[in-house]
């Protein structure tokens, strides 16, 4: 049985509506929020399908406790609504041109810092 795709990734929070409101407004995610088996959380979509679930992290669990997550990456489209949505969202990026690759990467980081890249697939040399 080969991978084929990313189900989910699961993040711990330190401010669970900071967290759901950066991935909503700056990056587009339908946020569903859920409080049940003794956790507060939130399940994170698109295209209907749950690709992250926040957790919110308990004010006694110490960090170390919560594990690292380095990044994660999703492909996209539209990178020019993508820039203008960041901006108007007050959201710092930065880019990342590989045109040997036709590849544009636009990485941000969300409030606890998880580093989210966003992959443009056939940007090629013109950043389009």
């Amino acid at each position: 049985m080969p991978l084929h795709r990313i189900d989910h990734i699961t993040l711990n929070s330190s401010d669970l509506a900071k967290t759901c409101a950066f991935y909503a407004e700056a990056l587009g995610f339908e946020v569903e929020r859920k409080e049940a088996l003794g956790y507060r959380g939130a399940w994170l979509f698109l295209g209907g399908h749950p690709y992250v679930h926040v957790m919110a992290r308990a004010p006694e669990q110490p960090p170390e406790t919560c594990g690292l997550v380095d990044h994660f990456a999703l492909e996209a489209t539209g990178l020019a609504e993508t820039r203008a949505r960041l901006v108007r969202a007050g959201v710092t990026f930065r880019e990342n041109p590989l045109p040997e690759m036709e590849l544009h990467q636009i990485i941000v980081r969300d409030p606890d810092g998880v580093k989210v890249e966003l992959n443009f697939r056939g940007a090629g040399r013109s950043g389009r």
